[in-house]
């Protein structure tokens, strides 16, 4: 053989593995809901991640190597427009031709209502659907505004432009199982020949999920009744998933900040019923949390929905549920 044919053969193998390597082109908007997608894909291909780590997904300037992803993708997985409605128009945009699964809209999804007091108990209840148990529900139907709801919670809910149900449904790990399950069947239908390794794929990292769940419970179990508050109100799939719940929040949302009024209902609160832990997150400012902390014997420590000290890629997702449940051990 020639020089010159062997060179050519080479390359030809060269690409034909390339090619094997990303049969498809697939772009998540999150690290944890791209964490699942690449669990499904290991050994077949590699996602691209369109937010990085640490940045607040509601707020987004793309760079140009993650608009690529997107423009070239064959499919894209993100949580939906209630959590980036800014995305909505860059997908429809730079991805029109793509298959686009927005993952909260799932069937069988678990969804789960926005909750509206700083104070969660006051508004708790079992089915998110049924308010017919809420006397003062009862008596402001109809009315725009809830004459029970001081202007404290008029001022937090300005600007708070939320959708129907709170996205930050992947941090309930049942729902990651069954994104799981999705995200295969997508991959499936559009690259038929690795669907094998993507339903196996995903049936392990169903698998590792189950027993992150037990480990979790284990490390909660000890400071069951121990009460905390977290900054924002993101946490609702993990204390219903673990049974878990917060005493209150902050901020109602990542897009508000908290009257004087809340903060000093929230710091009586902390005072009144020896709340034992108040939990910033990397993404914001740590001043308000050490705000609410004045004069009370709360302890602090740091909440990330996000994993964005993690290393993005198939791992991610697990060890971000572990991690929420040792710092929460390690506060209360």
């Amino acid at each position: 053989m020639s020089k010159k044919l062997f060179t050519l053969s080479t390359t030809a193998i060269l690409m034909s593995g390339t090619a094997f390597a990303n049969p498809i082109n697939v772009a998540a908007d999150i690290a944890p809901l791209h964490s699942l997608v690449q669990r499904v894909m290991d050994g077949v291909g590699t996602a691209d991640l369109i937010i990085q780590p640490g940045a607040s997904p509601h707020e987004y300037s793309l760079r140009p190597s993650e608009a690529a992803a997107l423009q070239n993708a064959d499919l894209v997985f993100w949580i939906g427009d209630d959590l980036t409605p800014w995305l909505t128009d860059t997908i429809e945009t730079l991805a029109p031709n793509a298959d686009v699964t927005a993952v909260l809209e799932s069937n069988d999804t678990i969804k789960l209502e926005f909750r509206e007091s700083a104070m969660f108990e006051a508004h708790d209840h079992d089915d998110h659907d049924d308010h017919d148990d809420h006397d003062e529900h009862d008596e402001h139907d109809e009315t725009e505004e809830h004459d029970d709801h001081d202007k404290t919670e008029e001022s937090d809910h300005e600007g708070h432009n939320h959708g129907a149900h709170d996205p930050h449904a992947w941090l309930s790990p049942q729902n990651a199982m069954t994104w799981l399950n999705l995200i295969a069947g997508k991959l499936s239908a559009a690259d038929p020949k690795n669907a094998g390794a993507y339903f196996a794929n995903a049936a392990a990292g169903r698998s590792e999920i189950e027993i992150v769940i037990n480990e979790v419970n284990a490390t909660l179990d000890p400071v069951r009744g121990g009460q905390f508050i977290v900054f924002h109100d993101a946490y609702q799939y993990f204390e219903n998933g673990f049974d878990f719940p917060a005493t209150g929040a902050i901020s109602l949302s990542d897009a508000t900040d908290s009257s004087p009024a809340r903060i000093e209902e929230i710091r009586q609160r902390i005072s009144e019923e020896g709340i034992d832990c108040v939990l910033a997150e990397p993404q914001f400012n740590p001043g308000l949390v050490q705000t609410v902390l004045d004069g009370t014997n709360a302890q602090t420590g740091i909440l990330d929905p996000l994993g964005s000290d993690l290393e993005p890629g198939s791992t991610l997702y697990p060890q971000l549920i572990k991690n929420l449940a040792n710092a929460l051990a390690n506060c209360i």
